[in-house]
């Protein structure tokens, strides 16, 4: 088997986890558990709190001290614990630290699957930037492919969906023993104590046009969170309307929902094209206008007619909104770093997307969604249109403050920044 095949065997594994529970999870807390918003905004948010460090944590180790593959591996069984736990969790607190603990082990193997995939395509002799997305998509089938079996299953509003998702999680720790080798960087005995901790990656925040990327980063990954954390609840609250409780959208909302990881698989591939022509400011500026297309369509659409085109409609608006921001992101800071920090530069950018931005944006999404619920009604119309404003502020900020010149490349290079 190639090493190309098993990183895409890794990646399929690795976002199966993730579809199992991400989108769904939110839904068993608020029906079957009867979470409050605020309650289930926190569980989310846990997520980000371990990526505060995590991440960046387990890419210095896996720069400097242990191997990234064995690394992945460790993670991925201490993960699956966590999830067969959480599965017979009922209480707030406790969904809260379980899923706290878990997203300390799986967050990190997010980067850490990318930097074993750019190792193993780069011992290949391919190009990272053409072909890593060939090997990312794989990843957003086997997510699609995990929600499906969720939803067809009956598993949205059961603990079920957290059983599979450690089984899976059980099955890739096994299969990382297969996976290439990513060897550890070596550091000389004249370098400085930061370069000895592996902390190279932070110095990445001197450079200008890195900082604002990365503040960026972090705005964006509140949005992402605000979309996982509420998607799926705001699907099942149209079976409060009679009119609407046959409808594929409360029957099957995963499914539904399930549309916007096709339309990942469609702008993946289209990503190398995009930021080879327009760069990573445009990229990312067309990630913020989807965003907010995203937002605005969930806000007027429903179950039936025109208000069902509106949400298909969202639905395909994500792929663009979370590839053109996750997955071009993480190519970008790929070319523009050190390749004997990469794993730590990973690290850093997933701690900014998935810990600081994920953790503000369950906490506050989940206030405001608290906010506009009244006698247990939430206003799902005002909760999207405030969600779209912030996107829309946020879009306008980086086009001024993120000074950017591109130049294509017929070769490797990405961009370059000014």
């Amino acid at each position: 088997m190639t090493i190309k095949s098993r990183l895409k065997i890794m990646i399929f594994l690795q976002f199966f986890i993730w579809g199992c529970w991400l989108i769904t999870l939110g839904s068993y807390m608020i029906n079957t558990l009867h979470f409050s918003g605020s309650q289930v905004g926190a569980v989310y948010g846990a997520s980000g709190l371990a990526s505060l460090i995590m991440p960046s944590l387990i890419g210095i180790i896996a720069d400097r001290w242990m191997k990234a593959n064995r690394l992945y591996g460790i993670l991925h069984f201490v993960g699956a614990i966590c999830l067969f736990i959480a599965a017979q969790a009922s209480d707030p607190t406790v969904m809260f630290w379980v899923m706290f603990f878990n997203a300390m082990v799986f967050i990190p193997t997010i980067s850490l699957s990318y930097t074993i995939s750019y190792v193993g395509l780069e011992k290949e002799g391919l190009d990272t930037t053409k072909e890593f997305p060939s090997v990312r998509v794989y990843g957003t089938v086997s997510f699609i492919l995990a929600m499906w079996l969720i939803s067809i299953g009956g598993f949205e509003l059961s603990n079920i969906q957290l059983y599979i998702a450690s089984g899976a999680a059980i099955l890739l720790a096994l299969f990382s023993v297969v996976l290439p080798d990513c060897p550890t960087a070596t550091v000389k005995k004249e370098k400085s104590w930061v370069s000895h901790l592996g902390l190279d990656a932070f110095v990445l925040f001197k450079q200008k046009k890195m900082a604002i990327f990365f503040i960026f980063a972090m705005l964006i990954g509140a949005a992402l969170q605000i979309n996982l954390a509420f998607a799926d609840p705001f699907l099942h609250d149209f079976a409060l309307n009679p009119d609407y409780k046959e409808s594929l959208a409360v029957k099957y909302p995963a499914i539904l929902l399930s549309i916007g990881q096709f339309s990942e698989v469609v702008f993946i591939l289209a990503i190398p094209f995009f930021l080879r022509k327009f760069g990573i400011k445009t990229v990312m500026l067309l990630s913020m206008a989807a965003w907010t297309l995203r937002f605005g369509l969930l806000a007027f659409g429903d179950p039936t007619g025109l208000g069902f085109i509106l949400l298909l409609l969202s639905m395909v608006a994500y792929g663009a909104a979370f590839d053109f921001f996750n997955i071009s992101g993480s190519m970008f800071v790929d070319k523009e770093v050190d390749h004997r920090i990469r794993g730590s530069a990973q690290g850093l950018f997933m701690t900014m997307v998935n810990g600081l931005g994920a953790y503000l944006g369950a906490m506050i999404s989940g206030r405001i969604v608290d906010y506009l619920t009244v006698d247990g009604i939430k206003d799902w119309q005002n909760i999207w249109l405030v969600f779209a404003a912030y996107t829309i502020v946020l879009g306008i900020v980086f086009a001024i403050t993120f000074k950017y010149k591109h130049s294509q490349d017929t070769t490797n290079d990405v961009n370059k920044a000014a």
